[in-house]
């Protein structure tokens, strides 16, 4: 049975935002809910069989709602909404999306993308350790960076610490030019981006200088007692039950940690047991430890990052390693 639905938007500015450069949003949404779309000006017409319409419809009023609270919305911003609506798992999604939870030194504000990281930026707030799990690019560190600035800015810590293990594939430290700060760097390189992305090159650098921030292999954490940091612990599925242990008996007091890693994605010499896999069956029942699980839906890096995953998983979930 066909159907026919009208969305009202309240100007054209609202229309130029949700309709895309080109219109592109307009036709992702027509080819992927099979609906037939007619936009004049702030007025889209909705027509096709009444199941795909009222799905349509659905997506557009949160698509709106995102729009009124200042989102520019991209294609892969609709592919995951429709997504939740197909879940229909899009309880307070626009609050969730678009709450700012700081602005970078070009203006750029910083939302969580999706509910999964939502969930994530709420634990980190809520709890005292939290492990934050999953795949390349749902934004486990960058997240990590940004409430560890938001701490620091609102003197809720006095300093942010940086830390991952030095591990890579078939590589030792020693095999590296330079002298050892040089040697561990290219290791730690990924958490200075993340810092010279949230508060500019210049900013970055002067808490680096001043010993507000603070970037260590994790071998380096070893013997002291952190009080009031806020301490980031990345690529922590290549840490061993040792190092994992060592680390989380650093917490001093006003101390938050927050620990991330892939455990698909382990680097450790063969026959090593990560700490980071350990970890979940050990602290699962622990009060004020989190672990937050992001999934492919969480990727908010190229859509095609998201397949690869995907692929990844149905592979490995049918082909067992014997």
């Amino acid at each position: 049975m066909n159907k026919q639905v009208r969305v009202d938007l309240e100007d054209n500015a609202e229309a130029a935002v949700l309709y895309g450069s080109n219109d592109v949003n307009l036709r992702f949404i027509e080819e992927n809910c099979r609906v037939k779309l007619v936009a004049r000006g702030g007025e889209i017409s909705l027509s096709g069989e009444a199941a795909d319409v009222e799905e349509a419809a659905s997506l557009f009023e949160h698509l709106v709602q995102m729009v009124k609270q200042g989102d520019h919305l991209k294609v892969a911003d609709i592919a995951y909404v429709l997504g939740q609506v197909r879940r229909n798992e899009t309880y307070d999604l626009a609050k969730a999306l678009g709450e700012v939870l700081l602005t970078t030194v070009r203006g750029k504000p910083i939302k969580p993308k999706t509910l999964g990281q939502y969930r994530y930026v709420q634990g980190i707030r809520d709890k005292d350790v939290v492990f934050g799990i999953g795949p390349a690019g749902t934004g486990k560190t960058y997240l990590a960076v940004v409430m560890a600035v938001q701490a620091l800015k609102s003197k809720s810590v006095n300093r942010i610490i940086l830390t991952r293990p030095a591990v890579e594939a078939g590589e030792k430290l020693g095999f590296l030019p330079g002298d050892l700060q040089e040697k561990v760097d290219p290791y730690l390189r990924p958490l200075y981006d993340g810092l010279y992305d949230v508060l500019g090159a210049e900013v970055a650098q002067k808490y680096l200088e001043k010993g507000m921030i603070e970037i260590a292999p994790l071998a380096y954490m070893r013997g002291r007692t952190l009080d009031d940091s806020f301490i980031i612990l990345d690529e922590a599925q290549n840490t061993t039950p040792a190092q994992m242990k060592m680390f989380l008996t650093r917490l001093g007091f006003g101390s938050k940690a927050v620990i991330t890693g892939d455990i698909t994605q382990v680097d450790l010499l063969r026959g090593q047991s990560s700490g980071l896999i350990e970890v979940q069956k050990i602290l699962n029942q622990v009060d004020q430890v989190e672990f937050h699980y992001l999934h492919a839906a969480d990727v908010v890096r190229h859509p095609l990052v998201q397949r690869i995953i995907l692929a990844y998983e149905a592979f490995e979930k049918g082909q067992q390693p014997t």
